[in-house]
């Protein structure tokens, strides 16, 4: 049991100082190639051509790996520079712009819409405009409306108009006076309850009562909602028609969390819809919401567009895109930054060779630039290709001084190599 415990520690020593060799000789032999005596210590071991001892183990710290100092930097000479591929570019400080682009829902200008709501309730008698999506003017009829109140309303403002002229020449104090005020307050009435003037003069011109009168259109536009149909009663207040005016509409942009604090009220807008292929329509951002979606951690940005042909439907999706200033700034290539689990790295110039990382605290990207808050200097050199190659000849170092710490050399002192075993503590208890 005793020998067979040495031969298994014997193995497992043997096995660890292959690995170490293995890195090492990938190491030296990056961009030199690999040859005999490239491995120094290890020539003297079993199956080697040298002797491997605590002696060769406390040489190993102090050797050259692959061009990777102690404190990460990296040095190539001009050829591996070429060979690598290795380009620079340079920290400046640059003015920065970023392109935002968010998706957009074409929606009515809520400024130009109207409903069209009686005042009074009563019985539609007869429909001018009698389906969806017919485009009407302002001041067209609608429909003509039977109500016993504007029946009552007219009679009323007809006998006060009676009063005013038999009361005229009345010396009687305040009499015609009171009638007067009697008259306008019927008509007023019938003014307040979108009874045109014109229906009104005509009503005192003829003095004959209409059994139903006509609501004309407020404004110009397309009729969108229709709720009505003849013969319909209505209550007071009740919806009969929705018109829109088309003319301009809005475009109501889904801007993501991350980039609602670029968006300003004024920022120029270009938005394309795929209904008109090849063109691009130049707007501005008249309002930013104040408020993001739960849902979807979006926030909304309004455009308005000029619609004069009326090619913009409410409900089309568009494509926006913004242009935000970001201003001068501390800046460097995309290209030049490192992630690396949570930290940015960039590799600086340093002179003679040597490429040093530095950790950099990243702001707004614009371009194919990234705004730098703190790391590196105006006018420095940094590496903007070959970066994972850079990064792994950089830890090189790092990673030997780990894999050495976990061969205990205190440990190793009794070790008898000869044969690959290896004579470490009995743990067989004497069997």
């Amino acid at each position: 049991m005793k020998r067979k415990t040495k031969i298994v520690l014997g193995g497992a020593a043997a096995g660890l100082a292959a690995t170490v060799a293995v890195v090492i000789v990938l190491s030296n032999g990056a961009g030199r190639g690999v040859g005999e005596g490239d491995v120094p210590g290890m020539a003297d071991m079993p199956g080697t051509s040298g002797t491997a001892g605590a002696d060769g183990m406390d040489g190993m710290a102090g050797m050259d790996m692959g061009g990777a100092a102690a404190d990460g930097s990296v040095r190539l000479s001009a050829g591996e520079v070429a060979t690598f591929g290795i380009t620079f570019g340079s920290v400046e400080v640059r003015p920065l712009s970023r392109t935002v682009r968010a998706v957009g829902l074409v929606q009515f200008d809520e400024t130009r819409m109207a409903y069209v709501s009686p005042k009074f309730g009563g019985w539609a008698e007869r429909l001018y405009v009698d389906f969806t999506g017919q485009a009407v003017r302002e001041g067209q009829p609608l429909l003509d409306i039977y109500s016993p109140e504007l029946v009552t309303a007219q009679e009323e403002l007809l006998l006060a108009a009676r009063m005013v002229e038999s009361v005229g020449d009345s010396r009687v104090e305040d009499v015609a006076g009171a009638a007067a005020e009697l008259y306008a307050s019927a008509r007023r009435r019938l003014e307040y309850w979108d009874i045109s003037a014109g229906q009104i003069d005509r009503l005192l011109e003829t003095g004959d009562v209409q059994k139903a009168l006509t609501l004309y259109a407020p404004v110009s536009g397309v009729v969108m909602e229709k709720d009505v149909f003849p013969g319909q009663a209505f209550q007071a207040g009740a919806n009969l028609y929705m018109i829109a005016n088309l003319s301009e509409v809005w475009v109501n942009a889904e801007i993501f969390e991350a980039d609602a604090g670029l968006v300003r009220a004024g920022m120029p807008a270009e938005v394309t819809v795929e209904a008109l292929p090849g063109r691009s329509l130049s707007g501005r951002i008249e309002y930013v919401y104040p408020t993001l979606e739960d849902r979807t951690r979006s926030m909304r940005a309004r455009i308005a567009l000029a619609n004069p042909r009326a090619e913009l439907k409410p409900g089309m999706y568009a494509t926006v895109r913004l242009t935000a200033q970001i201003g001068d700034a501390l800046s460097l290539p995309v290209s030049a930054v490192l992630h690396s689990g949570e930290r940015a790295v960039t590799f600086v110039d340093m002179g003679g060779g040597s490429l040093m990382p530095h950790e950099l605290e990243l702001g707004v990207r614009g371009g194919d630039f990234v705004q730098v808050l703190s790391g590196v200097e105006p006018g420095q050199r940094v590496a903007t290709s070959a970066q994972f190659l850079l990064d792994a000849e950089s830890n090189l170092a790092e990673v030997m001084r780990a894999m050495m710490a976990q061969m205990n050399l205190s440990d190793m002192g009794g070790m008898d190599m000869p044969g690959g075993a290896m004579t470490g503590p009995d743990t067989t208890g004497g069997r």
